[in-house]
């Protein structure tokens, strides 16, 4: 659209710059407990043709169960709070991303999103590489099953305030 054909130019009123209004995201998208998604940008919403971006809100003590994305790459913009992130075949390996701070996860990786904090929720901005909603859910254990974090010094679920 950027050229124009012939004399035609492009009608930049209605294919022009789109603004999403914080009150206008969709959340009639796939949710899990104890996270609320809502979604700005789709094919459906402004007509995006490789894009999807939404928002997600996680509450304290939530997390997701292992998953992937498929062929999808996904951008994390963390707006506040703290995200712990698990990825690999075992969910082995481990870090967190606080206000401020980008996540890039590959396509096929498989990982698992927690808040880390039991105080706050995390809100964070997502960015997909496409616009399906691919979610494969992986039979992996997540370190925390099993294990009462409440209980003794070590807790592998959350951060220290």
């Amino acid at each position: 659209m950027s050229e124009s054909r012939g004399n035609q130019q492009p009608d930049w009123a209605k294919h022009g710059l789109r603004i999403i209004r914080s009150g206008e995201l969709d959340s009639n998208t796939p949710q899990t407990p104890g996270m609320s998604r809502a979604e700005a940008i789709s094919y459906a919403r402004v007509g995006a043709q490789k894009l999807w971006a939404g928002t997600v809100v996680v509450q304290p003590n939530a997390k997701t169960g292992p998953h992937h994305h498929g062929e999808l790459e996904t951008v994390i913009y963390v707006v506040s709070g703290r995200a712990r992130f698990r990825w690999g075949n075992q969910l082995e390996f481990v870090d967190e991303a606080g206000p401020g701070d980008f996540v890039y996860v590959p396509p096929y990786v498989p990982h698992q999103e927690l808040n880390a904090r039991k105080d706050q929720p995390v809100e964070a901005v997502i960015v997909r590489s496409g616009q399906e909603p691919i979610v494969v859910n992986l039979d992996i254990p997540s370190p925390e099953d099993g294990m009462d974090s409440a209980s003794g010094p070590y807790d592998p679920f959350h951060s220290k305030p």
